[in-house]
């Protein structure tokens, strides 16, 4: 298989390449940076991020390549976006060079894969099962011997089972958890009763009385007559929430925003308590302006930090993780819940303080999962901050409701069509349903 081109996110490739070096020292390996001026052109193994992959598409193709690994594989899902073309083009020269059509080619993921069989589209073309729409020679002759037809309603099950008989190879969570310590979430809930409390109360109030306006107007006129109330409701949230993606005042999302910006000094302060009793400490946070709060509130408490964000190169933010774990006086990784969800292995700490809620059960559990992990000795406590009496309290009981489908599709049961609906709309409805109720 070598050479062997290894397709990663920008966060992992130096530790890729030490994973390289750490299991297979009889191999080179080069890391290829910006445009690739100092490439080992006699490695084995060829390390490259997505976001750099256009710059040295042509070479690569022409390169002979024998192999090919895509790493945190979700990431091509899309098959029209640029990403996904560069990659399957990549594969398909790599098929061709290859003698009998057959290379080494592994996509590998973590990240669960709900939505949607699309979602396998471009993952499926890369290995080679099927070629755009239709099934690829193997899969069809696998399918064929299967004995039925679409007709029948054995065949799905029949053609699901010739799928992952085709080479998945999974680990589901039940099965990782004997690797695992015991795990757990705790929310602390606290009140904001400063100036910024008050503020996003009277937000929540003001986008209330806008929602309710809308339901009115519509309830009266013709169309009011037609639908149900329920109809009604999810038609003025569904506006709403495209209005906001394209607005600034008052919404759920600036909302949300300011209350983590409100809940940021509380958070720190309790990461602070805990690094002082526990040790090290995984402080999350979705916005910068939450996280610089945060490092500021660690200094002046004389806490060393690290920080791992969207902005740095690979061997910084590889730094910053080293000091983490290695660094006696480090006792805070302040993360980004985005830019740092996945690719860090933080497991010098057992707890994460998550200061901002994620719109995602995935994501949050992503972030835990940095310490969380196989290796961890302790048992993991995940300290949740959630703003009392606001939207942020509902957001977290739809997340935790949201985690039932995750569940289940990590353990290969069926997920429910329903439950696809984001978070953010189903926000907006509590509001609006509260609002109607008074």
């Amino acid at each position: 298989a070598y050479p062997l081109l290894v397709v990663v996110p920008n966060v992992v490739k130096m530790n890729w390449a030490r994973e390289v070096q750490r299991w297979t020292p009889q191999r080179r390996v080069t890391v290829i940076h910006g445009d690739g001026d100092d490439i080992d052109a006699f490695a084995d193994v060829f390390v490259v991020n997505y976001d750099i992959l256009d710059r040295h598409l042509s070479w690569i193709s022409r390169f002979g390549f024998k192999g090919m690994v895509v790493d945190e594989a979700h990431m091509i899902k899309n098959v029209q976006s640029q990403r996904s073309r560069n990659v399957l083009a990549i594969a398909e020269r790599i098929r061709e060079r290859v003698p009998g059509g057959r290379p080494l080619l592994l996509a590998l993921t973590g990240t669960p894969l709900i939505n949607d069989i699309d979602d396998f589209r471009a993952i499926w073309r890369f290995l080679g099962w099927i070629e755009a729409d239709k099934p690829g020679p193997e899969l069809m002759a696998a399918l064929e011997a299967n004995g039925y037809t679409p007709a029948d309603a054995a065949f799905y099950p029949a053609a699901r089972q010739s799928v992952v008989d085709m080479g998945i190879v999974r680990r589901r969570k039940i099965d990782v958890a004997a690797d695992l310590p015991s795990k757990r979430v705790v929310d602390l809930p606290v009140e904001l009763d400063d100036d910024l409390g008050k503020g996003i109360r009277e937000a929540e109030r003001q986008l209330a009385e806008k929602l309710l306006l809308r339901f009115n107007t519509i309830k009266a006129g013709r169309l009011g007559r037609e639908l149900s109330d329920d109809a009604i409701i999810r038609m003025v949230c569904m506006q709403e929430l495209e209005e906001s993606t394209a607005s600034s005042g008052i919404n759920v999302f600036t909302m949300v925003r300011q209350i983590g910006q409100a809940k940021a000094g509380l958070a720190a302060d309790y990461a602070a308590q805990l690094a002082r009793s526990v040790g090290k400490v995984v402080f999350f946070a979705k916005h910068v302006d939450v996280m610089d709060r945060a490092e500021a509130a660690f200094a002046e408490r004389g806490l060393g930090t690290v920080s791992i964000r969207g902005d740095q190169t690979a061997a910084f933010r590889q730094e910053q993780i080293d000091a983490f774990n290695k660094d006696p006086e480090v006792s805070v990784a302040v993360c980004s819940l985005t830019a740092a969800g996945v690719g860090v292995n933080l497991q010098a700490s057992s707890n994460v303080v998550l200061a901002e809620l994620s719109w995602t059960d995935a994501e949050q559990t992503q972030a835990i999962d940095r310490v969380h992990r196989i290796g961890q000795a302790e048992p993991v406590t995940a300290w949740r901050i959630v703003a009392a009496q606001t939207i942020d309290a509902k957001i977290a009981e739809l997340i935790d409701a949201k985690a039932g489908l995750a569940a289940r599709a990590l353990d290969g049961a069926e997920a429910k069509r329903e439950d696809e609906e984001p978070v953010q709309l189903l926000a907006l409805i509590s509001v609006l349903k509260a609002a109607l109720a008074k």
